[in-house]
């Protein structure tokens, strides 16, 4: 099975920066998206940036213009930087991703917590 661990969660103030990131392992053959979700108290998971192959992006709307998501292939990491971070910001932040075996991949959730 592939594992996901994300890592770089915490406390912000509110305008602040944090940056995620997310590497895989396990018996992987490839991966063809990486991306971020995140879930906040009483809200449904909503997504936060997908990075396909070939480098194109896709960002919620809640996100656009301050986060920017990034991969590395060669280590299996996806990377989010979180810029300009606001209380509505605050959430669990998941990573996933979607390739080969199995077909999609997520991690355990990385506590972000951006105050006034």
């Amino acid at each position: 099975q592939v594992q996901l661990v994300e890592s770089g969660g915490g406390l912000v103030q509110a305008g602040g920066s944090l940056r995620l990131s997310c590497t895989a392992s396990g018996n992987i053959i490839n991966i063809q998206v990486m991306g971020w979700y995140r879930q906040a108290p009483g809200k449904q998971r909503e997504l936060v940036a997908v990075n396909f192959e070939g480098g194109t992006t896709t960002y919620g709307n809640s996100v656009k213009g301050r986060v920017t998501i990034s991969r590395d292939n060669d280590k299996n990491t996806v990377s989010l930087q979180m810029d300009n971070m606001k209380p509505e910001d605050t959430a669990v932040y998941f990573c996933t991703m979607i390739g080969s075996p199995g077909g999609r991949w997520w991690g355990q959730g990385a506590q972000v917590t951006v105050s006034s």
